[in-house]
C-alpha cells in the first residue's frame, strides 16, 4: 500500500517521500488513508472498483465549492490512477478539528451564502454519482424537469432494475411524476448545491472554519439541500437560524420538503434495501395515496 500511495504522490509531480500512513474512516465505499510527508499531510481516497470519473466528478464538486468564495473545502491536489494496479486515487488536503459551539451556525451562514450565487440553469453538464449510484444528467431550464426526469425517475429506474420499486410503490411513484408540477416549483433560486449534505459531509478545519466535503454537486432549488439536511438530522436550529438570517425559505417549504426528501430516501432503498421503503410508501400515501 505504501509503494501505491507513494506513486500517487509521484504521479501528482510532489517530490515527497511518505513518512508514514494509516488507515482510517472514509465512509462505505472508499478505502481512505492519512498520508504525512516530511512537510505535509494529506487525505487520500481510493477504490479498486471504480472508474478514474468518479472521484474527478468530486474534484470538480470541490472546485466549483471553492469558486463561489463562500465556504471552505480541502485543498485539492489531484486525481491519478496508479499505472500498474489501476487503482484511481483522490489526494486532498489533511483536515482535521472539532466542532464546536457556533460552528454550526458559521456553517448555515455561509451555505446560505453559497446558495445565493444564481446559476443559469438546473442540473449538471456530466455524468455524476450520489454513494456508488451513477445518476442521469442534463442541464435545463425547468427544475421541475430535471427534478422529475433525472432525479426521481432516474431512482425508479434503478429500482425497477433492482427489483426494489415494484407493485403498488411503482404504481404510486410513476402517479406523482405525471403530477409532480402541483407542488415543485419550475423556476426556483439556482442554486449551486452540496447535493449530498447529511451531517457528516461537513467538518472543520483550521480557526475553527467549517469545511464542506464529498460533494455530489447540482444546480438547483436551495430548499432540495435543506431537506436533505432535515432528512437524517445532525443539524442544530442554530445552523437553520443562520441559514435564513441570509436565506428565507419560502412559504411552501414545508409543504415541499417530503418531495424533496423522497430522492433521497429512493437512493438509500436502491442501496441499501427495504429499511428505507416503509419512509418511501409513507411520502408516496401523503401526495398519491
Amino acid at each position: 500500500m505504501k509503494q501505491l500511495l507513494q506513486n500517487g504522490l509521484d504521479q501528482l509531480g510532489i517530490n515527497e517521500s511518505i513518512q508514514s500512513f494509516k488507515s482510517v474512516s472514509g465512509g462505505d465505499i472508499n478505502e481512505a488513508f492519512y498520508v504525512r510527508t516530511g512537510n505535509h499531510e494529506y487525505f487520500v481516497k481510493l477504490n479498486r472498483q471504480v472508474s478514474p470519473d468518479f472521484f474527478e466528478f468530486e474534484k470538480r464538486g470541490l472546485e466549483k465549492i471553492k469558486a463561489t468564495d463562500s465556504i471552505a473545502v480541502p485543498k485539492v491536489y489531484g486525481v491519478k490512477t496508479d499505472v500498474q494496479s489501476g487503482t484511481p486515487m483522490l489526494w486532498l488536503e489533511w483536515i482535521e478539528g472539532k466542532k464546536a459551539f457556533g460552528t454550526d451556525s458559521q456553517l448555515g451562514e455561509q451555505l446560505a451564502q453559497m446558495h445565493m450565487n444564481k446559476q443559469s440553469k438546473y442540473g449538471f453538464d456530466e455524468k455524476s454519482f450520489i454513494g456508488r449510484l451513477e445518476q442521469k444528467n442534463h442541464l435545463s431550464d425547468s427544475w421541475l424537469e430535471y427534478y422529475r426526469n433525472c432525479r426521481l425517475a432516474g431512482q425508479l429506474e434503478i429500482g425497477r432494475e433492482r427489483q426494489t420499486i415494484t407493485g403498488d410503490r411503482e404504481r404510486k411513484l410513476v402517479k406523482l411524476l405525471v403530477c409532480l408540477d402541483q407542488w415543485v416549483p419550475e423556476k426556483p433560486h439556482a442554486s449551486l448545491l452540496h447535493g449530498d449534505l447529511w451531517g457528516g459531509n461537513w467538518m472543520v478545519g483550521a480557526e475553527g472554519r467549517p469545511h464542506l466535503i464529498d460533494p455530489s454537486v447540482l444546480y438547483g432549488d436551495n430548499e432540495f439541500e435543506l431537506a436533505f439536511t432535515n432528512l437524517f438530522g445532525g443539524f442544530s436550529d442554530k445552523f437553520y437560524e443562520a441559514y435564513q438570517s441570509v436565506f428565507p425559505l419560502s412559504d411552501t417549504y414545508h409543504d415541499l420538503e417530503p418531495l424533496y426528501q423522497l430522492y433521497y430516501l429512493l437512493v438509500h432503498l436502491n442501496m441499501f434495501g427495504e429499511t428505507y421503503g416503509g419512509s418511501v410508501d409513507r411520502i408516496l400515501d401523503r401526495y398519491v395515496g
